[in-house]
């Protein structure tokens, strides 16, 4: 599996503080079974991350990973605000592209309401040659009582990420419903964990998958499209079928109780 979203940089924000943190955060990965994982820190204004900080954490840290023989592949990234997409110049936008990818960037979804310009500046970034990957829209309170809003963005050429631990539940029955109603409705394209820490909003990615229920579609969500990303490849096409169906009739009794 390959994890396109991590706090796993550090000293930058939120997740890993130091190196060792890091190194836990890099383990943990192994253990779960992901060979290639994205440090994508903040950039917002409570961590307003650099281009160049990213740089130099994630030199810190592949340095750090070398010197402890953990067979982990540590990739660049940011997870950009969706008010700064307007602040930020093409070039340092670039900088922050996923998976060192500088066609594909990662926007942060609010947890809270929805930013009446985010189509505005999404389509702005589509329009410089860059594909917005939607972070964790299933745990938005918006979107989990309207899902159809993001039906507008992935027909523009928007990606949509979700965190593991919304689809293995970890996070609540309406973010994991949610989860599971945007892959049914084919409005997501890749798991991720966004792990701050190695045990605390953990990995997960396994877990993840295997509640997936469809093995070719859960390789889809977790390896195809990351790496297609990575290597600048066409994204592969969504295997037929959707996820397990007595668990998604399950959650959506859940969500609406």
């Amino acid at each position: 599996m390959i994890d396109l979203h991590s706090h796993i940089l550090p000293g930058l924000d939120d997740g890993a503080r130091t190196v060792e943190d890091a190194l836990e955060i890099a383990r943990a990965a192994v253990e779960d079974g992901i060979t290639a994982i994205a440090g994508t820190p903040h950039v917002r204004d409570d961590h307003p991350t650099t281009a160049g900080s990213m740089e130099q954490a994630l030199a810190r840290l592949r340095s750090a990973i070398e010197e402890s023989s953990i067979p982990l592949e540590i990739l660049s990234g940011g997870e950009v605000a969706v008010d700064r997409l307007a602040l930020l110049p093409p070039e340092e936008l670039r900088r922050f592209g996923l998976g060192g990818n500088p066609r594909y960037l990662l926007v942060e979804t609010p947890y809270y309401g929805w930013p009446l310009g985010l189509g505005r500046h999404l389509e702005a970034i589509l329009e410089q040659g860059i594909v917005p990957v939607l972070a964790h829209p299933e745990r938005n309170a918006e979107v989990q009582v309207d899902p159809e809003r993001l039906v507008p963005l992935v027909h523009a050429g928007v990606l949509v990420q979700l965190t593991a631990a919304s689809v293995d539940g970890r996070t609540g029955r309406r973010a994991q419903a949610s989860a599971f109603d945007l892959i049914e409705r084919g409005l997501a394209h890749l798991i991720a964990s966004d792990a701050h820490h190695a045990s605390v909003r953990a990995i997960g990615m396994r877990a993840a998958a295997d509640d997936v229920g469809n093995e070719a579609l859960a390789r889809w969500l977790t390896h195809d499209v990351p790496a297609a990303i990575v290597a600048d490849a066409p994204l592969p096409e969504r295997p037929a079928g959707g996820p397990r169906r007595t668990l998604l009739q399950k959650l959506r009794r859940a969500a609406t109780r």
